[in-house]
Formats: structure tokens, sequence, C-alpha cells
């Protein structure tokens, strides 16, 4: 059987077959959900491979190799949510380690560092990470990583994946993406010479909102074996079953992703020309600020927008509640279109002058643009913010 899982074969191919092989036993085309939690050994310490499904599964070993594959990267691990993949991510460093990561991050990103490690002793600097000048002055004798979302959330900023690297590898940094907003469709970090992505595997790699996963993939061997052993050693790992939907979901994701984004560049448009609307963040649009990056870095604009409206919080709330199609609700990447309001829900925990000194207003609304009839859509954005009239 052709190996799929190198990068001779298109994205399509290998987000269908990589990591996957019929079931020797059976000849069954779909991977079986492995629901145990343990393996007999022939005598003690000589195994199949497999010894305890903390450590690893064999549904999981699939999806962790599509993974890698569609990321092109060597080693995929699999979580059982995206911030137990950037915990793990986190866990390779120490006390008085400095870390240099985007001041427009996800809410639960930015409480993850702030709450939790910033406690035992790192420490961190949150800058435009668009503004390389700004990446270059924050770094110290003690950082020792650079994290970074692009498209960010909630603001789509783009950064330079290249750039960031080769800035880092001069002072010997790790580099780490989140990759969730782009997909391995639209970007691929490993390419630009990051070291690490991390997924929320909830979102569009899942694409049907049901069910929670983060993953990593490395080319680094000596990355895979550290970040291997947390992964291990703190448990935080994904069940077969939800690593199985998981593999439904990546053979969708090049379908998914080309209509997510034609999708969303119609509704961004009809933004662009809505009076009450006051800007428009989309990277597919060529007023975004980073335009000729995305164009370089980037196959389609995603299927990610937000825009702003000169409203108080509680008139973006009511906004955010008017629409039908869209469904209020946190998380994205869905085949179905949702409408999140950030200062309220997804991205709570930032306070108030950290978010408007990035940028961040009150009126700024978030949408996850989904696969259902572009018209039923247009209408509803345009009914929502209609209310302020």
């Amino acid at each position: 059987m052709p190996n799929h899982d190198n990068c001779e074969f298109g994205f399509g191919t290998r987000a269908i077959h990589a990591g996957q092989r019929p079931d020797p036993e059976t000849g069954a085309i779909m991977t079986p959900v492995y629901l145990t939690s343990t393996y007999v050994q022939e005598e003690p310490g000589k195994i199949k491979g497999y010894d305890y499904s903390r450590t690893c599964n064999p549904t999981r070993t699939a999806l962790e190799g599509n993974l890698a594959a569609l990321e092109g990267g060597a080693h995929g691990l699999c979580f059982s949510s995206g911030m137990a993949a950037m915990n793990t991510i986190l866990n390779l460093l120490k006390s008085g380690d400095h870390v240099i990561s985007g001041n427009d991050i996800y809410g639960g990103s930015y409480r993850l560092c702030k709450t939790l490690y910033e406690k035992y002793g790192l420490e961190f600097d949150f800058v435009d990470m668009t503004n390389l000048d700004l990446v270059a002055q924050a770094i110290r004798p003690e950082t020792r990583l650079i994290l970074m979302e692009t498209p960010s959330n909630p603001l789509l900023r783009v950064c330079d994946l290249a750039a960031i690297a080769a800035m880092a590898k001069e002072g010997d940094i790790l580099t780490a993406c989140d990759n969730t907003f782009a997909t391995p469709y639209n970007q691929t970090p490993l390419a630009h010479g990051i070291d690490i992505v991390w997924h929320s595997t909830t979102k569009y790699i899942g694409g049907h909102s049901h069910v929670v996963g983060g993953a990593i993939v490395t080319n680094d061997d000596n990355l895979r074996q550290q970040l291997g052993h947390f992964q291990n050693t703190v448990g935080g790992t994904p069940s077969p079953m939800d690593c199985f939907l998981l593999l439904r979901g990546t053979k969708t994701l090049h379908l998914r992703m080309q209509r997510h984004a034609e999708n969303a560049i119609q509704i961004a448009d009809a933004l662009r020309d809505n009076p009450r609307v006051t800007a428009v963040h989309f990277p597919g649009h060529d007023s975004h600020p980073q335009y000729d990056l995305v164009q370089r870095q980037m196959r389609t604009g995603g299927g990610m927008i937000s825009f702003e409206l000169d409203a108080s919080v509680e008139d973006a709330m009511r906004v955010a509640s008017a629409f039908r199609v869209f469904a209020l609700a946190e998380s994205l990447g869905g085949v179905e279109s949702l409408v999140d309001h950030p200062v309220s829900m997804t991205h709570g925990a930032i306070p108030r002058e950290e978010r408007i000194k990035a940028g961040f207003q009150d009126g700024l609304i978030r949408l996850s643009v989904g696969v259902e009839d572009i018209a039923d859509l247009l209408t509803d954005v345009e009914r929502a913010i209609a209310i302020l009239a």
C-alpha cells in the first residue's frame, strides 16, 4: 500500500489517507476505535508497540500521523484540548525563563500564562507580533520561547513566520505557532522555520463542533521526546473515540476550508460596505495591513472575520444576540456559523486596559463563517447590525 504520509501527495490525499492503513485483521478501511486501557504483553517488557493507553493508543497513533503529515512535520502528539497542548509546550520551560507572546491572543492562552505560569516564575511580554522591531526589542538573555497566533484571535493580525523564526534562531530561542485559525490547509508554519505548531483540534480540524482536542507537531526529534514525556507524564491525552471523530474531520478539511473562505470573503465585502461598521479585520481583503504577507504565507484568507461597531459593550451584545443563522456561542471552525462578542465571552479574562491598548475595542464582534448558503448568511449579518438603527 502506498505511503500517503509524505508530501509528494497533495493535501486532500494526505487528509484522507495519511497515518491510516486498512485494518490488517479485517481490511476495514476506517481506523478502528481501540477502546482499551491496557495491552497484553508476550512476556514482561515484551510488547507489540503498546502497553497503556495514556502513553499510546493505535487510534491516537493514526491521528498523530495524519496531523503531522498535514503540517509537513515528522512528529505529531495529540491532547485532550488545545489548552493541554499549549500547557505541554510551556512545560518545556523553567522558572526564570522569559516568553514573548502576541498582545491579542486568545483569552484562555493569556489566562494560562498569567494565572498559572507567572506563579511558577516564568515572565511574559505581550507585544504586537506584526511589528518585528517590537519583537526584537522584547528579546532578553532569558528569552526561551516566542509564542504566536497567526491569524491572531480576535483581531486577525498576521505575523511574519519566516522573519520571526530567523530572529529567534539567532538567539537560540524556540518558536511555537498556534495554527488553529489558519489550519494546515492555509499555512504550514514548520515550512517557514517555526519549531512547534499547535492546534485546538476542537475547531477546524474536527470541523463539526462535536469533539474537544488539541495537537502539537514538530520536526525536531529532541523536542518530540521532551513533549512526549510531558504528554505521558501529565496525561492530558484524548480518548480513542475523540481521535476517531477527529480523523473523520480531517478527511474533509480541504473541502470545508475552501467553502469557509469563499463565504467569508463575501461577508467581509458586505461588512466593509455597511455604514454602521467602522472596521473589518479579514486577512483575505486587500485592505488588511498584512495583505502582501498573507498572499505569500497563506493559501486563502480563512473563515474568520472580526468587525467593529461604534457601540458600547451593551449594544454590541445586543447585535450579537440578534443573529438567527449565526449561533451565539464560543468556539469556532465548525460547519455551522457562530457569532461571538469577545469582550463578554471568549476574551473576558483579558483586562480592559490591556484590550484597549492592543486595539481590541468594546464593539468588536467575531464571526466564524460556516458553510451554509451564502445568501442566508448575508441576510443574517445585515439584519443583526440593523438593530442599531
